[in-house]
């Protein structure tokens, strides 16, 4: 998929779906169908009712979030506004392009959150908490020494 100016904020990919009398069957890949070569794969399962995930931005990675089994929102902030996506279908993924802020609640119980990251885990390019956040946006700053070290996923 060639990168463009719809990659700059958060897009909903709906994924292929295939199926058949055995059930169905999603994919994605790199390239094709994915915005960028996937080098890392984490899921959050097991959420207690009312939790919070994500609070953080990244400096650089990119990330795709599939709900793969329930629903959960994900609340994006780009420093001057708040959306909301809510996930909730296997076939359907949430593009994070770098510089958003996410948050992701409203966990429904058996909820699996699958991300798909852009590059290896690297504490340097988080930023949080929002403070952090905000005063890298405002500081125009291209690099990542403003970056906590926070590893909350």
């Amino acid at each position: 998929m060639p990168q463009s100016s719809k990659f700059s904020r958060p897009v909903i990919f709906q994924l292929p779906k295939i199926t058949d009398a055995r059930g169905n069957l999603t994919f994605l890949q790199y390239p094709g169908l994915s915005p960028f070569d996937i080098k890392r794969v984490f899921y959050l399962y097991g959420m207690p009712e009312g939790s919070t995930r994500g609070g953080h931005a990244h400096v650089e990675m990119k990330e795709m979030i599939i709900a793969v089994a329930g629903s959960f929102s994900v609340k994006v902030f780009d420093g001057e506004g708040w959306e909301s996506f809510t996930l909730d279908r296997p076939d359907v993924g949430l593009y994070l392009p770098p510089l958003f802020w996410r948050e992701l609640t409203d966990f429904t119980p058996g909820a699996v959150a699958l991300t798909l990251c852009s590059t290896l885990f690297d504490p340097v390019d988080y930023l949080s908490p929002i403070e952090v956040y905000t005063d890298y946006l405002a500081s125009g700053d291209s690099g990542a020494s403003s970056a906590s070290a926070s590893a909350q996923e």
